[in-house]
């Protein structure tokens, strides 16, 4: 088992979430909940190592998690 990091994007717009998970370049997937935005990240991201097992590459662990950070900027 791998455990990866996902990053979800509330769409304010549309409702529902955006997820990328930032260990697998172009991972991406979103669902319409939390929920469902959670469970089709665990597809993406078990097609998305298949894939890469397949091509004969390693699958890539995560190390230390990303950080989420705020900063103020004045314009």
């Amino acid at each position: 088992m791998n455990r990866y990091t996902l990053l979800l994007v509330p769409d304010q717009e549309e409702g529902g979430y955006t997820v990328t998970v930032p260990a697998l370049p172009g991972c991406i997937t979103e669902g319409d909940s939390l929920e469902e935005a959670m469970a089709n990240a665990k597809d993406a991201i078990r097609l998305y190592l298949e894939d890469l097992i397949a091509n004969g590459e390693p699958a890539p662990l995560e190390g230390e998690p990303p950080r989420l950070e705020a900063v103020e900027v004045a314009v």
